[in-house]
């Protein structure tokens, strides 16, 4: 089969790989569609971040070179010993956070926490590739009503539940989201859709900003202009956002979501910054706000919420993809474009079938 694997940094090759087969308590899928997600382009760009290289990973064993794609959908084409309740040609979204069942966090529930974590497409072999093999246990079906296109923004859609899971909101609350890339636009809708009265995005790109006020946002911001903090901290109850879930993950954003938040308020971190940032402790001891970070998911809690809530139309996604490129093509029209073009692009999906 022909599969996107990551060698190095720059080095993104589509080869001719074996077709895996699917062992105990595993579903084979043919890839529908796969997503690239910004962690893709950052070890393109700028690898290894996460991908091992030097040391398997403990869960998986395995080391670069490494097939990409986190992000995808499929339908099942082979059903592994042992596994019940799917058939073939099933539409299935897979869970992609691995984890060990046995550590301390595993125990409490926790997965997201394992100490031996891995993820398809990162330290496993994922979907940039004809057929990918996934866990059974943790795949859902896709809802009747919701296109393969739609299904490979299930993953991203799963990381916007948690975080607004994680910022403990309530109803009635108010909510910024700093950055209006593709996690950021489906934070700000899972925080409607949970109950939020105002949730305000704050994003540089005019054409992200319209696009998040056609997705629901009560009101945006331009943070070049002088005077937004004073516009923001005016729509929300005039002390400024309860929650903001930063999404942007430049340099100065955790900062800048710490200042905005209102005393007491909570800040949820899921843009990744590998650098150290700078960050203001005087005000958040003063002010007694609580900063979490957020990027993985749970199969049996966030899954099936993002799938519901893509079902029945609490979450559009439709507008986010802004190109379909062949697998053949996923270097030069989809991580260069990504790197290259941010202001032309959201989500661009991949499909081998193209």
């Amino acid at each position: 089969m022909k599969a996107a694997r990551w060698h190095g940094r720059g080095d993104v090759r589509i080869e001719d790989v074996p077709k895996p087969e699917p062992r105990q308590g595993e579903l084979l899928l043919r890839v529908s569609w796969c997503g690239i997600c910004g962690t893709d382009v950052e070890e393109f760009r700028a690898g290894p971040i996460i991908v091992p290289v030097d040391v398997p990973n403990n869960l998986t064993g395995r080391s670069a070179p490494l097939i990409l794609g986190h992000e995808f959908v499929g339908r099942v084409a082979g059903v592994g010993p042992g596994v019940t309740g799917f058939q073939v040609d099933d539409r299935v979204a897979p869970e992609v956070v691995l984890f060990c069942g046995e550590c301390f966090f595993c125990r409490r529930h926790e997965y997201a926490l394992c100490q031996n974590w891995a993820a398809l497409g990162l330290m496993a072999d994922g979907g940039l590739a004809e057929y990918a093999v996934v866990p059974a246990f943790s795949c859902a079906r896709l809802p009747p009503h919701l296109s393969d296109e739609e299904g490979a923004l299930v993953e991203p859609t799963e990381v916007a539940v948690r975080a607004v899971r994680k910022s403990d909101m309530h109803l009635g609350d108010t909510v910024a989201v700093l950055g209006g890339g593709t996690i950021g636009l489906l934070a700000l809708q899972v925080a409607r859709a949970a109950g939020a009265r105002a949730v305000c995005l704050i994003e540089p790109r005019a054409r992200r900003r319209e696009l998040g006020l056609a997705l629901g946002a009560t009101a945006t911001f331009d943070p070049s202009q002088a005077d937004w903090q004073q516009g923001l901290q005016a729509a929300c109850n005039g002390i400024g956002p309860d929650v903001v879930i930063e999404c942007a993950g430049a340099p100065e954003t955790a900062d800048t979501a710490l200042h905005v938040a209102r005393k007491g308020g909570c800040i949820v971190l899921v843009g990744i910054q590998p650098e150290r940032v700078p960050f203001s402790t005087l005000e958040l001891i003063i002010g007694e706000k609580r900063v979490v970070g957020s990027v993985q998911h749970h199969y049996d809690d966030d899954l099936p919420t993002a799938l519901q809530l893509l079902a029945q139309g609490q979450v559009r996604v439709a507008q986010l993809i802004t190109d379909r490129v062949p697998l053949d093509r996923l270097v030069s029209d989809g991580l260069r474009a990504l790197a290259e073009q941010p202001e032309e692009h959201l989500k661009i999906i991949v499909s081998p079938t193209l």
